[in-house]
């Protein structure tokens, strides 16, 4: 009909089973016409078994996804892995398509969008670290040599009153907070 506003896409907040957000983010992309942000991370992470890769969502339980709600409501809504579109009652909010923008502006590795985003801890020469495994933990020391390849620090640590040089597993650190950069310091 003439008179009819066609519906444009808007970014909507989706509720995923646990743990399923991957598989929700599939099964969307499956029904085409349908855009989703799903980012994970990737971190290797100490257990009792050694040092094991973990992946984790982003957005624990949640993913964005761009569709048409008139149209794809009911789909969407019964994908694999979706639990419900994020409601406050009858009102279902949209998402700003600035912002979906601004966290795939920080999802491009490489020069390519990823979703799956490897941490690695970083350690420069002259940060104080502490031990969090080992004989040594909980001293402290600093860092006076990285070794990326081997995932090997050799750090300063103050025992029995001298600094005594010391080489320890990268993961076996807590690494200090570093500030994130400034927008302006950016551009």
């Amino acid at each position: 009909m003439a008179g009819e506003q066609q519906e444009e896409a808007a970014w909507y907040c989706l509720r995923t089973q646990t743990k399923r957000e991957h598989i929700a983010a599939a099964s969307l992309r499956e029904l085409g016409e349908i855009e989703v942000v799903c980012p994970r991370l990737r971190y290797k992470k100490a257990t009792r078994r050694g040092k094991i890769w973990w992946i984790e969502p982003l957005f624990p339980g949640y993913l964005l996804a761009r569709f048409v709600l008139g149209e794809q409501e009911r789909a969407v809504s019964y994908a694999k892995g979706v639990s419900r579109i994020l409601r406050f009652g009858e009102h279902i909010p949209t998402v700003p398509a600035r912002f979906v923008e601004d966290l795939r502006a920080e999802l491009v590795r490489d020069g390519e969008r990823k979703e799956l985003i490897t941490l690695q801890p970083v350690a420069e020469p002259g940060d104080e670290v502490e031990l969090v495994e080992g004989p040594l933990k909980g001293m402290t020391g600093t860092v006076i040599e990285v070794r990326p390849a081997e995932e090997r620090v050799r750090i300063f640590v103050e025992f029995l009153g001298q600094n005594q040089p010391v080489n320890v597993d990268l993961f076996s650190l807590l690494l200090p907070r570093k500030p994130l950069p400034r927008q302006e310091e950016i551009n």
